[in-house]
């Protein structure tokens, strides 16, 4: 048996292929939106390149999907997806840096404002340029990262002066224990949110990303943020996805070996071969983002067989116990993320989470999408 899913366009020099649904990506965020009370509308949080999947056509997608407003964490991220998306409402999370502000304006970004100083120097471009000037205020509810302190944002409810000249669009927070329906912090965030939203009677509100949708309609707000339930990583950890799967990854197999028992494999020889068998060496490894976390640990799947990992993840290179009879050959691939290995499984047998897992997958990967505008 021959298995090499790899499409003819694919140039042949490829090691490795990211393929990315984007009908699927679009699928499940109609499927979010639809989760939602009706007056609430699910922006796209397409920040880190749309979690490794590629921000342009990740976007294009769901635009085709109908979604208008979408959210990064960088200014670079922003006027990277506003040349493609002259249309958007683009949201930047990490707001102005110093000196920046000017840049925000001129792509027509809107700035998420985290502190008085962001506040001031929003407020002073909008002086200087006479027009009002769009942005989104942040709340910090209990995360204690980025955001306006309680008494920040009552200073700013009580002195007009302070916002003169800004045009608030949406007041936001972040959830910190979205993952844990029962934790207390969610709840005590719902509160403190809607204590904020008080001090500005008729601002959109948005607290929820996409575990936070599933905590239910009382956080849903007017905006939801969703992100990792996109790309198809779990919402609902502890609970079956309810998403559909977005990304599988394959690797070519460069050489196949017979080994004896007693066989050390790999760096360290941390691997002692218990019994003959046959090793595949595939064209991928840390420097791709498939963590050194995994050594003896992880596993990919040859056709529909699961194949453990093997020996320590080497920096270009991983090898994989095919089985003594397999068939496996150069030039035939293993998947590695994919049905029955998809990222959230990879992260707990790396140690991690799917988010970590997506967004370190490497440059060197052949970027192949299906569907949507691809």
């Amino acid at each position: 048996m021959s298995v090499s899913p790899f499409p003819p366009q694919v140039p042949a020099q490829t090691g490795a292929v990211l393929f990315i649904d984007l009908d699927a990506i679009a699928a499940n965020w109609r499927a979010l939106e639809a989760r939602q009370s009706p007056a609430c509308r699910a922006a796209a949080v397409v920040k880190a390149d749309a979690y490794g999947l590629g921000a342009a056509p990740v976007a294009a997608a769901l635009a085709a999907a109908g979604c208008r407003r979408f959210v990064v964490a960088t200014l670079d991220e922003g006027l990277a997806l506003r040349a493609g998306r002259p249309e958007a409402e683009i949201l930047v999370l990490s707001g102005p840096l110093p000196g920046t502000a000017s840049l925000f304006a001129g792509a027509g970004l809107w700035p998420v404002l985290n502190s008085l100083e962001q506040v001031a120097d929003w407020r002073a471009l909008a002086t200087r340029q006479q027009r009002p000037l769009p942005a989104a205020l942040h709340v910090d509810t209990g995360m204690r990262r980025l955001g306006l302190s309680a008494a920040d944002l009552a200073r700013l409810s009580a002195d007009p002066a302070l916002l003169a000249g800004i045009d608030p669009r949406l007041l936001m927070s972040h959830l910190a224990c979205a993952d844990e329906p029962e934790h207390p912090l969610n709840a005590l965030q719902r509160q403190r949110f809607a204590a904020a939203r008080a001090l500005f009677p008729g601002l959109p509100g948005s607290l929820a990303a996409s575990s936070g949708i599933f905590l239910g309609p009382a956080w849903h707000a007017d905006w939801t943020r969703p992100g990792a339930a996109l790309y198809g990583l779990n919402p609902t950890p502890g609970a079956a996805n309810p998403m559909a799967p977005v990304a599988r990854l394959a690797a070519r197999i460069l050489q196949v070996r017979d080994v004896d028992a007693g066989d050390s494999v790999g760096y360290g020889a941390s691997y002692r071969c218990a019994a003959p068998t046959r090793l595949a060496i595939v064209a991928a490894g840390y420097a791709d983002g498939l963590f050194r976390a995994l050594g003896n640990r992880g596993c990919g799947h040859f056709g529909e067989q699961p194949v453990p990992l093997v020996g320590r993840v080497s920096m270009d290179l991983t090898i994989f116990d095919v089985g003594i009879a397999s068939t496996a050959r150069p030039g035939d691939s293993i998947t590695l993320m994919g049905p029955g290995n998809d990222a959230d499984a990879i992260a707990r047998a790396a140690g991690t989470i799917g988010y970590e897992i997506l967004t370190a997958l490497g440059a060197r990967y052949h970027r192949h999408y299906l569907g949507g505008a691809a």
